[in-house]
């Protein structure tokens, strides 16, 4: 019988002065890929979205040693939708998911995300039920952030759906051809673009290091400008 042919997951990683996450993030990847490899390659697109320290610097150091690695670089901060954008147009996967690099995505899902490919979805929206680094203003704050955009939108966002998800290579396609610029708030509208879509919950993690780069405040003028 002929060999049956890999998936290849692309992890999409848009990055903003994540010098020190990245060799962290990387063992993390790591290892899980180890322990996926008898079905499944990855491939890792950083996208630096016009860091000013060392980011660009870590990766390359990455990528002098892994061949699965690649980057993208900006000549400056557009924000993290171009960045996801950028990496969409990079990427070859039959999966393509988007993750930070703090850790606060926990790379231990990616094998339940391919599992959940396998059995035909589309899209995954990953959906937080803890996030232990966010206090509680915090947390009260997300939750009417959704209640508001659902409220104002035709298109309905599931609540507590974070920057981490992931689609298929014919979703991801979608995306390139018809969305670019449209949409600033992909998180949402993965949600709304024809495909067979589940829900995968996962607790977030303590960030590795550093600090969020995207606010409540900046999530709404992303939002309200799809409306």
């Amino acid at each position: 019988m002929p060999e049956r042919k890999k998936d290849l997951i692309s992890i999409i990683v848009p990055c903003y002065n994540e010098q020190a996450a990245i060799p962290f993030f990387y063992k993390e990847i790591d290892r899980v890929s180890q322990e996926m490899k008898e079905e499944t390659d990855f491939e890792l697109l950083f996208v630096d979205d016009g860091s000013k320290d060392g980011t660009v610097r870590e990766v390359k150091k990455l990528i002098e040693q892994d061949s699965r690695v690649h980057i993208v670089s900006f000549s400056r901060n557009f924000g993290k939708e171009a960045a996801i954008f950028a990496g969409l147009a990079q990427a070859c996967g039959d999966v393509v998911a988007v993750m930070d690099c703090d850790l606060q995505h926990p790379p231990e899902c990616l094998p339940e995300i391919v599992r959940k490919f396998e059995e035909g979805c589309g899209v995954i929206s990953m959906v937080r039920t803890k996030n232990k680094s966010a206090g509680l203003i915090k947390n009260i704050t997300s939750a009417g952030f959704y209640r508001v955009i659902n409220a104002l939108s035709d298109v309905k966002f599931e609540p507590n759906a974070s920057d981490f998800f992931a689609i298929s290579k014919e979703a991801a396609e979608v995306l390139r051809k018809n969305y670019r610029e449209k949409v600033r708030f992909l998180r949402g509208y993965v949600q709304s673009i024809g495909f067979q879509k589940t829900t995968i919950t996962y607790e977030a993690h303590d960030r590795v290091a550093g600090e969020s780069k995207y606010s409540i405040k900046k999530l709404l003028a992303f939002s309200l400008n799809t409306i």
